[in-house]
C-alpha cells in the first residue's frame, strides 16, 4: 500500500504531527536539562569530598555543607528525571491520541466499501502497533536531541575551566558517535520500513484465515492455510532479528567509540598528575580537577550514547509513518466525469428544488461508474421520495440496488448528478442503515444496543427489542440484558441478529433508514417479524427505502422502483 518515500519527507510528517505535544516535549527537555545540572552538581561535590579527604585532611565536621549540597543535588536529579518522563509520557499520548482522532475521522470519510477493500489485520495494525511504534520517537529521541546539546555543552563549559586540554579531547572525539549514529540509522529505517509492512501483512492475514477457518475445515484447507501463516511468521521473525543485528551492532560500535575517548581521558589525567605531561595545562592539574573530570566525562558522552539508542526508535518511527502517512492519503473513490456513448451518458440533473427541498431524498441525473473502468453502475437517476413513505427497490442481481444505497448512504460518491438527503449531501446527516452482515460487537445485548443510544435506559432497550420480537428472548436469558453476545454472533440466528440491529434503528430514531435485502436469507417467521417490524417504523413517520426480492416487503411498500441495468424503468 505504502509508496517509497524518502526518510526526510517521513521525518517532517512526523515533525508536523508533533503540534499537540510540543510544550510536553518542551518541558520534558528542559526537565532533562535541570537533570544533566544537577548531575554536574553532584558529581563536583562527590570530587571535592575525595580531594577534601585524600589530600586536604579536612575533617568530617567541616564537609557538612558540601554533603548535603550533594544530597540536594541527588534530589533535584530525581525530581527532574520523573518530571522528564512524565513529560514524555504526556507528549507520546497526545500525539498518538490525536493521530488515532484523525485515523477514526479518515475511516469515516471514506466509508465502509473503502475500508472494506482493506484486510480489518491491517487496519487494526495500523491502528494499535503502527500508532504505538511513535511513542519512543516523541517520548524519547524528541527530548534527546535537545539534551545531547545542552548537556555536552555544559560539561563541556565545566571541563574548559579546568583543563582546557580535556575538553579538546571530548571535542575532537564527540562528533564520532553522530557519524556512526547516522551510518548505521540509514539502514535501520529501511528495515524498519519493512518489518512495519510485514507486521500489517501478517495480521491482516491471520484475521482472515480465523475468520474463514469453518470454510477452511469444510474445504480441507486447513494445511495450506497454516503453511502459508507460517511463511509470512517466518518472513517477519527474519526482519526481526535483522533489526535486533543492526541494533546490537550499532550499539556497541557507539559503545566502543565512547569508551575509547573515556580511556584517552583517564590517561591524559593519570599522566598528567605523575607528572609524566607538562603541556598547556597539565601541570596545574590537581585530584579534585582530574578526578571531577574523570568522572564528568562518561556523563558527556552519556546524552550521546542515549541518542544513538532512541535512534532506533526515530527508524521505527519512519517505518510506521510510512504506512500511516499512506492510510491517511488513501482518498475517496472520486470519478471525474466520464464521457461515454450516448446511450450510456447521464443526462445532467434537472432543476427542481423548491418543493422537493422537504423530501428526504432528492436524487437529480445521477450516475454512478466502477472506479477502475467507465462502465456505468447507475445511469440517469432521477427520484423524489415523499416523507414516511416506504420505496421498495427490486431488480436481479446486479442491476445496482447494493449501489444506489451505497451512495444514498454516503458511502460512495455519484459520478454525475446530485443526491440530496434530508436537504444536505449524502453521508452529512445521520441515517439508518442496515446491511445484508449485521454488525454485533463482542459483549452484551446491552453494549449492542447501546451502540446506537449510549444513554438509554434498560426500559428503552427492552420497548425497542419488543418492537422487534426479542424481548421475549431476552428476558429467557439469565442474565437478561447482560447476556453475552460474542463478535461473530454465537447464540443468534441470523433473522435474530438481523431484529438486534434493527432494534438500534428504533433506538437512534432516524428519520430515513436505509436496508439492504434484510430478509435475505431468513426463513418466513424472522421475515415476517421484520417486515412488521419496518410497518412499525413507518408508521411513526420514518421513511424507510428498502432493496429487496422478497415479494412480502414488496407487498407492504408504498411504492415499488424496479432496477434494471443500473436504470430506473418505472421512478
Amino acid at each position: 500500500m505504502a509508496q517509497t518515500r524518502s526518510a526526510a519527507d517521513l521525518a517532517a510528517w512526523l515533525e508536523q504531527r508533533q503540534a499537540p505535544a510540543r510544550r510536553y516535549v518542551t518541558a520534558a527537555a528542559v526537565a532533562g536539562t535541570l537533570a544533566g545540572l544537577a548531575s554536574i552538581v553532584q558529581l563536583g561535590v562527590m570530587a571535592g569530598i575525595a580531594y577534601s579527604v585524600l589530600v586536604t585532611r579536612v575533617p568530617a565536621g567541616a564537609l557538612f555543607w558540601l554533603t548535603g549540597a550533594g544530597v540536594i543535588a541527588i534530589l533535584v536529579r530525581s525530581l527532574a528525571n520523573r518530571w522528564q518522563l512524565r513529560s514524555a509520557a504526556k507528549a507520546s499520548d497526545a500525539v498518538r491520541s490525536n493521530l488515532r482522532a484523525e485515523l477514526l475521522e479518515h475511516w469515516g470519510r471514506l466509508g465502509p466499501l473503502e475500508t472494506g477493500a482493506t484486510s480489518a489485520g491491517t487496519l487494526a495494525s495500523e491502528w494499535f502497533d503502527q500508532v504505538d511504534a511513535l511513542h519512543g520517537y516523541y517520548a524519547r529521541f524528541q527530548p534527546q536531541r535537545v539534551l545531547c546539546i545542552t548537556v555536552p555543552l555544559m560539561i563541556v563549559a565545566v571541563v574548559l575551566w579546568l583543563d582546557w586540554l580535556a575538553a579538546l579531547f571530548l571535542l575532537l572525539s564527540a562528533p564520532l558517535i553522530p557519524l556512526f549514529m547516522a551510518l548505521v540509522g540509514m539502514g535501520a529505517e529501511k528495515l524498519n520500513q519493512q518489518h512495519m509492512e510485514t507486521l500489517g501483512r501478517l495480521s491482516g492475514h491471520f484475521l482472515d484465515q480465523v475468520r474463514g477457518l469453518t470454510t477452511l475445515q469444510l474445504f480441507g484447507a486447513t494445511d495450506s492455510a497454516t503453511r502459508a501463516i507460517g511463511d509470512i511468521t517466518n518472513d517477519y521473525r527474519k526482519i526481526n532479528l535483522k533489526t535486533l543485528r543492526v541494533a546490537f551492532l550499532s550499539s556497541a560500535v557507539l559503545e566502543f567509540f565512547a569508551s575509547v575517548a573515556i580511556a584517552v581521558i583517564a590517561i591524559y589525567i593519570g599522566f598528567g598528575l605523575l607528572g609524566y605531561i607538562d603541556y598547556g595545562p597539565s601541570p596545574d592539574l590537581t585530584l579534585f580537577s582530574g578526578l571531577f573530570i574523570l568522572l564528568l566525562a562518561p556523563e558527556f558522552f552519556q546524552p550521546l550514547r542515549q541518542l544513538a539508542q532512541h535512534y532506533h526508535d526515530r527508524a521505527t518511527a519512519l517505518g510506521a509513518a510510512a504506512q500511516l502517512q499512506a492510510r491517511l492519503e488513501t482518498k475517496a473513490n472520486q470519478h471525474p466525469e466520464h464521457a461515454s456513448e450516448p446511450s450510456q451518458r447521464p443526462s445532467q440533473p434537472p432543476s427542481q428544488q423548491t418543493a422537493q427541498e422537504q423530501s428526504p431524498v432528492v436524487v437529480s441525473g445521477l450516475g454512478v461508474t466502477a472506479g477502475d473502468n467507465d462502465r456505468w453502475l447507475l445511469a440517469d437517476i432521477n427520484l423524489t421520495v415523499p416523507p414516511g413513505q416506504w420505496i421498495a427497490i427490486t431488480g436481479p442481481s446486479g442491476s445496482g440496488k447494493s449501489t444506489l444505497l451505497d451512495t444514498l448512504a454516503g458511502f460512495r460518491r455519484a459520478t454525475v448528478g446530485s443526491v440530496l438527503v434530508s436537504g444536505q449531501k449524502p453521508g452529512q446527516s445521520a441515517i439508518g442503515w442496515l446491511g445484508q452482515s449485521p454488525f454485533i460487537r463482542q459483549g452484551s445485548w446491552a453494549d449492542n444496543l447501546r451502540v446506537a443510544a449510549p444513554k438509554a435506559s434498560d426500559q428503552e432497550l427492552m420497548t425497542a427489542l419488543s418492537k422487534v420480537g426479542l424481548a421475549t428472548l431476552v428476558e429467557s436469558r439469565r442474565d437478561g440484558l447482560a447476556s453475552v453476545v460474542s463478535e461473530d454472533g454465537t447464540g443468534l440466528s441470523g433473522g435474530q441478529a438481523r431484529r438486534l440491529a434493527l432494534a438500534r434503528v428504533f433506538l437512534a430514531r432516524h428519520s430515513l433508514v436505509l436496508l439492504d435485502e434484510p430478509t435475505s436469507g431468513l426463513d418466513p417467521g424472522s421475515a415476517a417479524v421484520i417486515i412488521s417490524a419496518l410497518a412499525n417504523l413507518q408508521r411513526q413517520g420514518v421513511t424507510v427505502i428498502v432493496a429487496t426480492h422478497h415479494p412480502a416487503l414488496m407487498d407492504a411498500a408504498d411504492r415499488v422502483l424496479k432496477l434494471a441495468n443500473g436504470r430506473l424503468l418505472n421512478a
